[in-house]
């Protein structure tokens, strides 16, 4: 059964109504690798996935699966991502999910998930950062309804590097006003890493707009009431596409420095010593006096810090994790490692963190 629908989508009339023309602009915007598509499966249990399409999955005498990866078998015949595909996906015959890495390590899209408990405050903060840096975005709620897709779409395919750089610039810059956005939107990208991993396509992420779970209101653009966009498919036919030379001058103005944002271990490296008062903080994002207690950890009270302090605090404990990146160096997944590790904590009146972290704190 599908969840209570929070908006009731408005039927209007709308300037695209030719079904291959929607499949045409759909496919103009959703572009992953077109020689291979996942398709969403559910056993009898209940447990559900996706898989790439074979064209000879389960044939007796070539498919040797589970023995076999797919990407590993020599009888592999992936089915391409076409037309009669998108049309399937969008009359609710399949659940159809694009690679976003093509083979030469660029990318189409990016796309960044949030799901954590405060996914609306999360893309609020990010809408209201690119409205700043009048960046284009489409926010898709995703098909459980308990969280977001952000889609950035170019011009052209862009190196994955580079996407993902501009994704982490905007995160860092969001985390500035809300601190509360978790490191771990840092591992929520499409892609997932700059690199294709050896015997396999990267990340998937499911398309949008599938039939069944629009008639729950969901895997449908929302605007910043997080109401459905009345007509879909004029708002998507409107949706501007980024630049490569945007999107290279976009980094440098979204952060100064590592687009990943002052880090323990990175700020003697990454940032010059000019730069520390601009990446960092001002008097002006402290009260007079701090309440500081230390215990088992070192707890600093909230109240009167700033949303940019509080996430210069929160950094003072967040280190970048060497396996992700020795995992990523050698084209191997980078899943379940995240790019950078955190130690602090947090509750509803105090930031928490490390004991090791007090000299940090006592310069701060």
């Amino acid at each position: 059964h599908c969840q209570n629908r929070i908006e009731q989508e408005v039927a209007t009339p709308c300037s695209i109504t030719n079904p291959a023309d929607k499949i045409s602009l759909f496919m103009s915007l959703f572009k992953g690798r077109d020689d291979v598509y996942a398709k969403r499966w559910q056993s009898k249990d209940g447990r559900s996935g996706y898989a790439p399409v074979c064209l000879n999955e389960w044939k007796s005498g070539l498919c040797r699966k589970p023995k076999i990866k797919c990407f590993d078998c020599s009888h592999k015949s992936y089915d391409v991502l076409d037309e009669k595909v998108i049309e399937a996906h969008l009359r609710g015959d399949i659940v159809a999910g694009i690679y976003p890495m093509c083979q030469d390590d660029t990318c189409h899209i990016l796309a960044i998930d949030f799901d954590d408990d405060g996914w609306l405050k999360d893309i609020s903060t990010l809408r209201e950062v690119c409205a700043t840096f009048d960046v284009p975005i489409a926010i898709e709620r995703s098909r459980s309804g308990s969280g977001a897709h952000a889609w950035f779409f170019f011009e052209n395919q862009i190196p994955a590097h580079l996407a993902r750089k501009f994704g982490s610039s905007l995160l860092t810059y969001s985390m500035g006003r809300r601190h509360e956005i978790t490191f771990q939107s840092y591992d929520r990208f499409f892609p997932s890493q700059d690199t294709m991993p050896k015997g396999g396509f990267g990340n998937l992420i499911a398309l949008p707009l599938q039939k069944k779970a629009r008639e729950c209101g969901n895997s449908i653009f929302i605007d910043e009431r997080f109401s459905p966009y009345a007509d879909q498919w004029e708002f998507l036919s409107k949706s501007r596409k980024l630049s490569e030379d945007e999107i290279a001058a976009l980094i440098p103005r979204l952060c100064k420095g590592n687009e990943l944002g002052s880090l323990k271990e990175a700020d003697e490296e990454l940032v010059k010593p000019w730069e520390k008062y601009q990446l960092k903080w001002s008097k002006n994002d402290f009260p007079s006096e701090i309440k500081i207690v230390k215990a088992n950890k070192i707890y600093i009270e909230k109240t009167g810090i700033s949303q940019k302090a509080l996430n210069v605090l929160k950094r003072l404990a967040a280190f970048k994790n060497p396996e992700f990146y020795k995992a990523q160096a050698m084209r191997m997944p980078t899943y379940n490692k995240p790019r950078i590790i955190s130690c602090a904590d947090e509750t509803s009146d105090y930031i928490c963190l490390p004991r090791g972290c007090e000299s940090d704190v006592r310069k701060v």
